[in-house]
């Protein structure tokens, strides 16, 4: 499967990220725990938790970045345009609102999962 795009190099970030979290010695004592035929343990949650903490990151440096062009804009900062400043509001806007609707469905997950009969 081929993945064509912008979102080529956040795939890929996020492989080498799993890669990098499974190291050798984690795979190695994960196969010594299994018992007979039983698969190994899912790393979703420490994968899950290193893309959450990128995402925020990358949510954070667009706000500060953004903060910043527009600091530039008022002090006349020469080569920094407004059009810059508002582009770099939007992208932080867009992604601060993407953010919340995510964490709005995971609270929402959570909370139907916590009231399913055991």
């Amino acid at each position: 499967m081929q993945i064509k795009g912008p979102g080529v190099s956040l795939y890929s970030q996020m492989q080498a990220m799993a890669q990098q979290a499974r190291g050798p010695q984690q795979a190695m004592a994960l196969q010594r725990q299994e018992p007979h035929g039983v698969s190994g343990v899912s790393h979703s949650q420490s994968d899950f938790g290193a893309m959450l903490k990128g995402a925020l990151d990358n949510v954070n440096g667009l706000q500060m970045h953004a903060r910043g062009l527009a600091t530039a804009v008022e002090k006349g900062v020469e080569g920094v345009t407004i059009a810059e400043a508002m582009i770099a509001a939007s992208k932080s806007s867009i992604a601060f609102e993407a953010t919340m609707q995510v964490r709005n469905k995971v609270v929402e997950a959570y909370k139907e999962i916590m009231t399913m009969p055991v």
